[in-house]
């Protein structure tokens, strides 16, 4: 089984994109049209100014805001190192889930280690 970083880059029809050490990936607050998979580096997910995480290969991210109504960015994401990122928009995470249902399985355990993540650290 592909992990949900594979089918991205498997399914995408954008380059992948690279961001240097320190660079804004997105803001608390924006709108999120697209979600991230991590091919190299790592970045830092920020809530309230405080790092909350930090994710690195194989990890994916923003996909919260492809599934929320109003589309908005819970937290900032900033590339802890320089990273390159596969990016997945909207109508193409709906054709993976579609084409690949264990893709909507692996994006969902992916949220759900994280989650469990935050909440021992709490």
């Amino acid at each position: 089984m592909l992990s949900p970083v594979q089918t991205m880059e498997l399914l995408k029809n954008q380059p992948e994109q690279k961001f240097a050490a320190g660079e804004v990936i997105f803001k608390a607050g924006e709108e999120g049209t697209l979600m991230y998979g991590i091919v190299s580096g790592s970045v830092d997910i920020f809530a309230h100014d405080n790092v909350v995480e930090t994710i690195t290969v194989g990890d994916i991210f923003g996909q919260g805001a492809l599934v929320q109504a109003n589309r908005s960015r819970l937290g900032t994401a900033i590339a802890k190192t320089d990273c390159q990122l596969a990016v997945m928009d909207l109508s193409h995470f709906l054709f993976a889930i579609e084409q690949t249902p264990l893709f909507a399985v692996e994006v969902i355990r992916s949220f759900s280690n994280r989650l469990r993540h935050l909440k021992s650290v709490l």
